[in-house]
């Protein structure tokens, strides 16, 4: 593998990528995309371009669809972005301003592990930890949740419970960026070269388990690339950060709400204990209502399952049949607009042609 110890190999370059590179016919110098502005991607094939230590790469992505943590190959002239290699994973929501409800959103792409950000202090959200465990497992990228701010209880086993009886056989951690405490066991999460990402809401402690984890990174980054302005006109949404030693942190500082995109097995996987009862109701076609033999609802009775679970899984379904049916559309006004284009061309041949 190209340069493992200063090169691709240290920003997590891989085997899957070297196939994809391969399959194109390995044009280019391929790099990471380390940060992205409006209109240009900085990337990086070393860890000196990375920190910012050595001038980057930057190539311009319009037309592109880049997220920061891409394999991108660029051009001939080396000035644009040519290729996005296949993602391993992606971290993708919808697109969360007017008007794009059934266009999707890559928050950040090849993620190994991602932690879902929970704090100590103030009642669990098991409802916000089954979106964000939807979009986790669907991204492709290992969820881990992590309860923050344990400095702040005496005993923090209860809130760890109630998570853990939804998170459904996913590790339940428990760290403090103020005392240290748990810091350790997430950093591990990055031995060889993995990236690590983080979702969480406003006020749990991600920004101080940030800086526990990496130390000044994210800022001594931030303030050596803001002396390049090329190109540059707004600022950045994510930044591909080093961790200590070894691994890579995706930092989104602008993640907040939680809108699940298009599912693939996320739903089925968040709410695997709903799923597995429903297989063994009497009936196939059951609404799990009031149908007799209901697994689900004599579950409910025998107080094995929280019928506000089932509620929340109905609703996420039919938020996506919803998504779904706007994505449709969406595409035939699409389709309409470029036929509607395509139209005067051929009225104009066909005359020609008489």
């Amino acid at each position: 593998m190209d340069d493992v110890d200063g090169g691709r190999g240290r920003l997590g370059w891989s085997s899957t990528f070297e196939e994809t590179w391969d399959e194109l016919g390995r044009p280019g110098d391929p790099a990471r995309v380390t940060r992205l502005d409006r209109g240009w991607s900085t990337a990086a094939r070393t860890l000196g371009q990375a920190v910012g230590t050595d001038e980057p790469v930057r190539l311009r992505n319009i037309g592109a669809d880049v997220a920061v943590g891409d394999w991108i190959v660029p051009s001939d002239d080396g000035e644009r972005v040519e290729h996005v290699l296949d993602r391993t994973s992606a971290f993708t929501r919808r697109a969360s301003f007017d008007g794009m409800r059934a266009v999707s959103h890559t928050l950040a792409a090849n993620i190994d592990v991602v932690f879902l950000i929970h704090a100590l202090g103030s009642p669990p959200s098991p409802r916000r930890l089954e979106r964000e465990l939807v979009l986790a497992f669907d991204s492709g990228a290992e969820p881990v949740v992590v309860l923050t701010k344990t400095d702040l209880v005496d005993d923090p086993e209860p809130a760890r419970a109630a998570l853990a009886q939804v998170a459904l056989g996913v590790p339940v951690l428990l760290a403090s960026g103020v005392t240290g405490d748990g810091v350790e066991a997430l950093r591990a999460s990055a031995a060889g070269n993995k990236t690590l990402a983080f979702l969480g809401a406003s006020g749990v402690g991600k920004s101080t388990l940030v800086n526990a984890l990496v130390g000044d990174a994210v800022q001594a980054v931030s303030e050596v690339r803001e002396g390049d302005q090329r190109g540059r006109h707004t600022t950045v949404a994510a930044l591909l950060v080093p961790m200590p030693g070894e691994g890579w942190m995706i930092d989104t500082p602008g993640v907040r709400a939680v809108s699940l995109w298009l599912s693939g097995d996320g739903i089925e996987r968040a709410f695997a204990d709903v799923f597995d009862l429903m297989d063994h109701c009497r009936f196939r076609d059951c609404k799990h209502d009031q149908e007799p033999g209901c697994a689900v609802q004599q579950a409910i009775a025998d107080g094995e399952l929280d019928p506000v679970r089932l509620t929340a899984l109905e609703s996420l379904i039919v938020e996506e049949s919803a998504l779904e049916d706007e994505q449709r559309a969406r595409e035939k006004a699409a389709d309409r607009r470029s036929k509607d284009r395509r139209r005067p061309e051929v009225a104009e041949f066909d005359g020609m042609r008489d």
